[in-house]
């Protein structure tokens, strides 16, 4: 069984190989291989070898070695456009509650299956030996990414790691693997103790994130977290009917597979502010304030989620006005999501005039500014801004089309709006 892997890491393998150290593929890159599925993160483990200063001497001839991860008996190198991280096999002890709280040791007497005997599941505890050119499967990872089932390499001690049930649901939603009857019933149980309270938001997040981004259906995680008592945690979503909810995780499959975006931190939005819809504004900050503190994606959800129009009786001040308040091709792929074939027409006449009027990406930008108030005598002041607020109403009223017209109109009203002034 082989596994490709980029050509130009041979000479960093052969390198490694003289000096007597044997490399070993393991993780992530092993299962996205037999997968099919391109991956940039290689995770490196060396056998035959006790010094990890020894193994960044050699390494520092293909690039500058990162030593933070030391302690842990990992050193990490940037090549080519990859991130490799290099470990010596290692043992984690259980000895504080939550995600960190374990105690590693590096120990090169360990053989492979020894050592990854540490990992999570079946699937990421595969190896693909270099100089053999042999899949290292100790615990038929292999066999179950066939079977396309999820099983813990050790179910005795899964429970030791609480970020382990939510990537559970992670990879069951990513590879749309069933779990396995007794790791369902070990994850429910975790959940049933609350495990996620002892997870950093950041954590929550990152596998969150995942579930949506990287899921063809990522209906099918969220479906899993509520059979799995999920929604002790995310208890938002006890408020809702299960329709409802039903509801909700198909709209995030029908803008995965229909609407699905550019920007990474614009599918996010999206996803979370259909996610949290049927919430009141406060549940939904009580739910976000569990997956993330970014403010600015959380402004962009409270904008998509809390924006209302009359679809069917725009005029061209509405979407004017609309652009002020929200991105309309973020709001328009939201709605696409959300009410699917039931208004798609309406917002596809929405998306249309939106273009024509320039206004699909961003607001119409102001004919009247700052300077037009200055050439004309007045100082900044206060009134500046609602010289420009009522003229910036104009222009979306249509009451000028374009700069010229924009600046008669101006001095044909700017006493009315501003009593004060005196024509020079």
């Amino acid at each position: 069984m082989t596994i490709q892997y980029p050509q130009f890491l041979h000479p960093i393998f052969l390198k490694l190989l003289h000096h007597n150290i044997k490399p070993i593929i393991v993780g992530g890159y092993v299962r996205d291989a037999l997968l099919k599925k391109n991956s940039n993160d290689i995770d490196i483990e060396l056998y035959n070898i006790d010094s990890l200063e020894y193994v960044e001497k050699i390494l520092e001839a293909f690039g500058s070695v990162n030593s933070v991860g030391k302690s842990f008996g990992i050193c990490k190198l940037k090549y080519r456009g990859l991130e490799l991280d290099f470990s010596l096999p290692r043992t984690d002890s259980k000895v504080a509650s939550g995600h960190q709280g374990f105690q590693i040791k590096v120990d090169t007497s360990l053989n492979f299956t020894q050592a990854s005997s540490r990992r999570d599941f079946t699937i990421n505890a595969m190896g693909y030996d270099i100089a053999t050119k042999k899949l290292l499967d100790p615990f038929y990872g292999r066999d179950d990414l066939e079977k396309k089932i999820l099983k813990a390499v050790n179910l005795k001690k899964f429970d030791e790691d609480p970020l382990r049930v939510l990537r559970a649901i992670m990879f069951s939603s990513r590879f749309e693997l069933r779990v396995a009857n007794s790791l369902f019933v070990k994850c429910k149980s975790m959940m049933q103790d609350n495990v996620l309270q002892e997870l950093p938001q950041e954590r929550i997040f990152q596998e969150i994130k995942k579930i949506l981004l990287q899921s063809k259906r990522p209906s099918k995680g969220f479906l899993l977290l509520k059979h799995l008592d999920g929604f002790l945690f995310f208890r938002e979503f006890t408020l809702i009917g299960e329709e409802e909810y039903l509801e909700i995780i198909k709209s995030l499959d029908i803008f995965k597979e229909f609407y699905f975006l550019q920007s990474e931190a614009n599918n996010l939005a999206v996803m979370f502010a259909l996610l949290s819809a049927k919430f009141t504004s406060q549940e939904r900050k009580s739910f976000l304030k569990r997956v993330t503190n970014n403010k600015k994606m959380i402004e962009t959800i409270e904008k998509l989620t809390q924006t209302e129009i009359d679809l069917e009786n725009l005029q061209n001040y509405d979407i004017y006005k609309l652009a002020t308040k929200v991105n309309i091709a973020l709001y328009t792929s939201y709605l696409y999501a959300r009410y699917h074939n039931d208004k798609t027409k309406v917002i596809e006449r929405l998306v249309k005039r939106a273009k024509e009027l320039g206004v699909l990406e961003r607001r119409a930008t102001p004919f009247i500014q700052g300077r037009d108030l200055i050439i004309l005598g007045l100082k900044p002041s206060k009134q500046f801004s609602k010289i420009l607020q009522e003229s910036y109403e104009a222009q979306m009223h249509g009451e000028f089309k374009n700069k010229k017209e924009a600046l008669i109109w101006l001095r044909l009203n700017l006493k009315d709006i501003f009593p004060e002034y005196n024509q020079p």
